[in-house]
């Protein structure tokens, strides 16, 4: 698993009736993208976490700069 600040992370619902979560990334504390990360729910809350095999990294584009023409 490879991250990095920004992107998200979709951690799916383990038992029936427990929906997926999503958190953004806001820090990687793990060498080249990798776990623990410290994330942000949309609620304000932030947890400091190594994800499981249910969890999917979302990766979120950085726009690309303009050329000249």
């Amino acid at each position: 698993m490879e991250a990095h600040a920004g992107d998200r992370l979709l951690m799916h619902g383990r038992t029936v009736g427990q929906h997926d979560r999503v958190a953004e990334i806001i820090e990687v504390l793990g060498d080249g993208g990798a776990p623990p990360y410290r994330l942000r729910f949309p609620d304000g809350h932030e947890h400091l976490m190594s994800p499981g095999p249910d969890s999917v990294v979302q990766h979120i584009e950085a726009p690309k700069d303009r050329q000249p023409q």
